[in-house]
């Protein structure tokens, strides 16, 4: 079993689209460890996107994790890691596949509806920052 961090972005959570996109992982077999529904400061933001800190898109980063609230989760299954990346779809959503959640909802690579870890040291790290170890389950 494998754990790994999902973040519902801004946009997706604007349109109503938090039930759809866990719902398509639940009816995946992912089990829920932890859930929330926050609102990203400048802090956690920073901490979130730290690998692009000295990239030119950053700040268009933080201000698109800020501009509204998200929904957290920790997701739990066999290669959680691998099948949730492939079915979120690549991050452009424009060249996302049809049938994958960017590619059915996106229509912007800076609120591209959901982030996911993408390798087992980022889950660690992503999870540890949204959630305690106690908010785990």
């Amino acid at each position: 079993m494998e754990r790994t961090f999902v973040l519902v972005k801004p946009g997706a959570v604007a349109g109503g689209l938090v039930g759809e996109v866990l719902a398509r992982f639940e009816r995946r077999g992912f089990r829920i460890r932890a859930m929330k529904f926050l609102q990203v400061d400048r802090e956690l933001a920073s901490e979130h996107y730290a690998e692009h800190r000295e990239k030119d898109f950053f700040s268009d980063l933080v201000s698109s994790i800020t501009s509204g609230p998200v929904a957290a989760f920790v997701l739990e299954g066999p290669e959680a890691i691998s099948v949730i990346r492939k079915m979120m779809g690549v991050t452009n959503p424009l060249a996302a596949d049809p049938g994958t959640i960017r590619g059915d909802y996106g229509l912007d690579i800076e609120a591209n509806i959901v982030h996911g870890s993408d390798g087992p040291e980022s889950a660690e790290r992503e999870i540890a920052l949204y959630f305690s170890e106690s908010e785990l389950v």
